[in-house]
């Protein structure tokens, strides 16, 4: 069914795409700007995203797993579960990094801030690189049907 493809490409990429923005721009530029300024920035900045990258992770996997139910080639299951780990993983990984920086009545020194700040960095970059593959599976599975 094109719908369904065209959502599980849709959300797939939109995370994909936030991901990868926020591993290469996003997050780099506010460390150049201070960690003052990224500490300040970070909670408004998790509060606007996460609702949107949950909503595409989950949206984009369930597209995935109805496309392949539908018919589709068992690469739509593989992008599907690419796409879904980045669940797991944030809320094992990166939710206790986020947990700390969004706790705005905490006390950090400079540093103690810097070091979550760039722990969460490299974490990061899975999820680009788990959406992405993902997002790759699903062209190759939507081209090759």
């Amino acid at each position: 069914m094109i719908l369904v493809e065209f959502l599980a490409l849709f959300f797939c990429g939109t995370f994909f795409g936030a991901a990868v923005y926020i591993s290469i721009a996003q997050h780099p530029a506010t460390m150049k700007a201070g960690v003052p300024v990224a500490e300040k920035f970070f909670p408004p900045m998790y509060n606007l995203a996460a609702p949107m990258q949950i909503a595409s992770a989950i949206g984009g996997t369930l597209a995935g797993l109805a496309q392949w139910f539908l018919g589709g080639s068992g690469l739509w299951v593989v992008g599907a579960a690419l796409l879904v780990s980045v669940i797991p993983y944030t809320l094992i990984v990166l939710k206790p990094i986020n947990d700390q920086l969004l706790d705005t009545k905490v006390k950090r020194s400079k540093a103690q801030t810097e070091n979550l700040l760039n722990q969460w960095a490299p974490r990061h970059w899975v999820r680009s690189v788990a959406s992405g593959l993902s997002f790759a599976v699903y062209i190759w599975a939507s081209i090759s049907s």
